[in-house]
């Protein structure tokens, strides 16, 4: 490692393993700005209990179906993670399964893409 690099390292904030732990019984909240007007949102990570099960991609399917198939585990671990914030919190800004299956899919993917930290 450079100089530089362990400078950085040094200078970065570095989680604790008890606030890691905190993180999946804490109720976040986040807002994404849709169309000239904010959305304000909570979530709550999972544990691996918690994760939603479902199958993963065979090797050997077509990309199509691959990128298909982790699309849909995406969003169904999103949906998990703003029902259990509604759960933990239900006078929170909740957006329940009914809603959010009739929001534009552009504002879905904005708000699943802060709730799963992918850098746009």
């Amino acid at each position: 490692m450079t100089e530089e690099v362990k400078e950085k390292v040094k200078e970065a904030e570095v989680w604790s393993m008890d606030e890691l732990v905190a993180l999946t019984d804490a109720v976040q909240e986040s807002e994404v700005e849709f169309r000239g007007k904010n959305l304000v949102f909570q979530f709550c990570e999972l544990t691996e209990k918690e994760e939603p099960k479902m199958k993963m991609p065979d090797d050997s399917m077509p990309e199509e179906d691959k990128t298909a198939m982790y699309q849909e585990i995406g969003a169904n671990r999103v949906k998990k993670m703003l029902l259990k914030a509604n759960e933990k919190n239900p006078d929170g800004p909740c957006i329940n399964t009914e809603m959010w299956e009739k929001l534009p899919t552009t504002l879905r993917y904005q708000v699943s893409n802060v709730i799963l930290g992918v850098q746009e």
